[in-house]
């Protein structure tokens, strides 16, 4: 049995696969969406979207205290370890209309969609890269064996070339590219429901505080 599973490594072959597959992707994506993709493994396993959310929700009742005790100017003072937390408050604090921060916000989450569905389609493209690259190696490894026909102690090498593309497309495609693009975009549709949640929210709240002035500059202009 060992020696079966020793049969099945190949550094040559499985170089030739990865940077194959890696030239695919690079040609499709781009050197900053692979960049992106490589970077998004480090929070793969660590990230926990419902753990950021309740600690969002939390937060978000201290900003709606502060904003009623002490007005929109005091809300960066609510201190908070997410960065989209702390930059949302700090912008809330500064501006003066609700509709500006209603469109960074708006901007913002776009652009993180944007950039979580690049990284996204990175790691499907291997996924589909994986099995073809597979098939061509397959090809030349048969292609290999009919050449050498007439050479017995050939035929073995080319018949482990054309079975090991296979398996080797088969492995990165199914077990390693396609869960870590499921996972991805689960982690991403996850994270941003609540980041959407906290923008909607905390432009509620700008809403209620800058309203009194529009009353007051209308009775003002009366």
């Amino acid at each position: 049995m060992l020696a079966i599973f020793g049969h099945l490594f190949d550094p040559v072959t499985l170089l030739a696969m990865l940077a194959g597959i890696g030239l695919v992707a690079l040609f499709q994506n781009g050197a900053g969406a692979m960049g992106r993709a490589f970077a998004a493994l480090r929070p793969l396993l660590r990230a926990d979207p419902a753990r950021d959310r309740d600690a969002a929700r939390a937060a978000m009742l201290q900003i709606d205290q502060v904003a009623q005790l002490r007005g929109l100017s005091c809300t960066d003072r609510v201190k908070t370890a997410n960065i989209f937390l702390t930059d949302a408050a700090r912008k809330l604090a500064n501006c003066d209309r609700s509709e500006a921060f209603e469109l960074w916000a708006t901007q913002l989450l776009a652009d993180r969609a944007q950039r979580h569905a690049a990284v996204h389609r990175v790691w499907l493209s291997i996924a589909d890269a994986a099995p073809a690259l597979g098939m061509a190696g397959t090809v030349i490894g048969l292609i290999g064996m009919f050449a050498a026909m007439d050479d017995p102690a050939a035929l073995g090498p080319a018949m482990a070339l054309a079975l090991l593309t296979t398996f080797y497309g088969v492995v990165i495609a199914n077990m390693i590219a396609a869960p870590i693009a499921a996972r991805l975009a689960d982690l991403s549709e996850r994270e941003l429901a609540w980041q959407r949640e906290a923008a909607d929210r905390m432009l509620a709240i700008a809403r209620r505080e800058h309203a009194p002035l529009r009353r007051a500059a209308m009775r003002e202009v009366a």
